[in-house]
């Protein structure tokens, strides 16, 4: 064999054996394991249903889709993520960089004289070329780490998305919440008002006493309010919706409409809970940094391998510029760095290892929360389902409570007293079913999100 090809087998004998210095592969991090979800009753069983990343045009509200459309471009959190995206991206070209040759080019000129002697002049030229051979893979390991990295500002974004998705969309439910809660109040007040001014006339007359005016004065002015607070609470939701879709706070007007006559409850599309690892964003963002600590483990542990560099150096030197070219020399210096005793490289190696174990145990945390989020999600929607029909029935016979006293009322067989309360409680019923309505609708929110919003599965390798 000839000599050449025997230093190239044992240079790839070599190569080879010491190609798990870098240390094992990666592997996703132990976690502890879910089989299946408490209640499923609240989502869907049809195979073929999936969630969309759009997921919100199931609540079939055209003016939802306008705001989701307009947060999704202008959201100033959501932008901030994509910013962080292409600082990522930018850094990869950083990082892969320094796996690259460098070249150094200078051209100078000096000029001398001495007093009563002649002008020296030199003009000279150099140029250096420098490049470190990854041999072992080290600056390419930086290059992984950095992708890796990248990956997890796509997925950052991605969660972020989806949190937006959610905050518009439980931000206007509450908003035509208090747009319904609103009227019935007023109407109510209305109702209340008329009564008053009938006890004033009655008062006027001789008819009751003035505690009973006082008393309906006192219910007007509760209902004022409660209809006065109604509307803060409106201004400050709408002003919370502005700021999502990038629209200075009060500079937007959301049309009145009722929440139960425009938005209806849906089911949500179920999965696994394995698919939640490969599909929830924060949690596909949490492993990526787990594979990026697992690269700067393996970049720590080949720096303290030898390292060699080239080190090409031409130049020179002539006293005019048109014989610069003529002559020129050339050096070649190849280095080998050998990091024998290096306190930095070997304390460099034990923060890594040590960032690796913190990256490990922040995603077993995100994973650990994602399922308690679905958990509590579907939880919360059963039981507001449950609770539905008990507020539903609750509501309708305080409605035949209320028409009865109404009867009685003008038959003069009851007092004003129980007037008042069954008014207020059939008042109260309705305002409970609403809310009921309402949080219906938001933890329906809560489980989209926290089954992953309709991203699709991702293998962090």
């Amino acid at each position: 064999m000839k000599p050449q090809r025997l230093l190239a087998a044992v240079f790839s004998l070599v190569l080879s054996a010491c190609g798990n210095l870098a240390g094992p592969d990666y592997q996703r991090p132990a976690v502890v394991e879910k089989e299946t979800w408490t209640d499923t009753d609240v989502l869907s069983q049809s195979p073929a249903a999936t969630i969309r990343p759009d997921w919100w045009r199931n609540f079939g509200d055209p003016y939802l889709d306008k705001l989701m459309t307009r947060a999704l471009a202008n959201n100033l959190d959501l932008r901030l993520l994509a910013a962080r995206i292409g600082v990522a991206e930018a850094t990869i070209d950083q990082v892969n960089a320094t796996r690259l040759p460098t070249i150094d080019t200078a051209t100078g000129a000096s000029f001398q004289k001495a007093e009563g002697g002649d002008v020296n002049r030199a003009v000279s030229q150099a140029t250096a070329l420098g490049w470190e051979i990854d041999i072992w893979g080290r600056l390419n390991k930086g290059v992984q780490a950095q992708t890796a990295e990248f990956r997890a500002t796509e997925a950052d974004w991605r969660a972020g998305y989806l949190t937006l998705a959610a905050d518009v969309s439980t931000t206007y439910f509450s908003i035509l919440q208090f747009d319904e809660q609103s009227d019935r109040q007023q109407q109510a007040l209305i109702n209340n008002e008329e009564t008053l001014s009938i006890y004033e006339n009655f008062f006027a007359e001789g008819l009751i006493a003035k505690t009973q005016v006082m008393q309906q004065q006192a219910e007007v002015n509760r209902l004022r309010r409660d209809q006065l607070e109604l509307e803060r609470l409106r201004e400050l939701s709408e002003n919370a919706l502005a700021t999502l879709l990038g629209v200075p706070a009060g500079e937007l007007s959301v049309p009145m409409r009722h929440l139960s006559d425009s938005i209806s409850p849906i089911l949500v599309p179920g999965g696994l809970p394995a698919q939640l690892l490969s599909r929830r964003p924060d949690i596909i963002a949490a492993e990526y940094r787990v594979l990026q600590a697992h690269e700067l483990v393996g970049q720590a542990r080949l720096a303290q391998l030898p390292s060699i560099s080239l080190t090409a150096n031409t130049g020179n030197t002539s006293v005019q510029l048109a014989d610069l070219l003529k002559t020129w020399t050339f050096g070649l210096t190849p280095a080998v760095n050998l990091p024998l005793f290096d306190p930095a490289v070997k304390a460099r190696l034990r923060v890594s290892e040590a960032q690796t174990r913190v990256a490990e145990e922040q995603y077993r945390r995100t994973v650990m929360r994602a399922f308690e989020e679905v958990e509590n999600a579907l939880v919360n929607l059963s039981s507001r389902r449950r609770q539905h029909r008990q507020v539903l029935e609750r509501r309708d016979k305080l409605r035949v409570v209320s028409d009865q006293v109404s009867a009685h009322m003008r038959e003069g067989m009851v007092t004003q007293l129980e007037v008042f309360e069954a008014e207020r409680s059939l008042l109260d019923a309705e305002l409970a079913l609403l809310a009921n309505h309402q949080l219906l609708l938001s933890d329906t929110v809560a489980l989209y999100k926290a089954l992953g919003g309709g991203w699709p599965q991702q293998v962090v390798e």
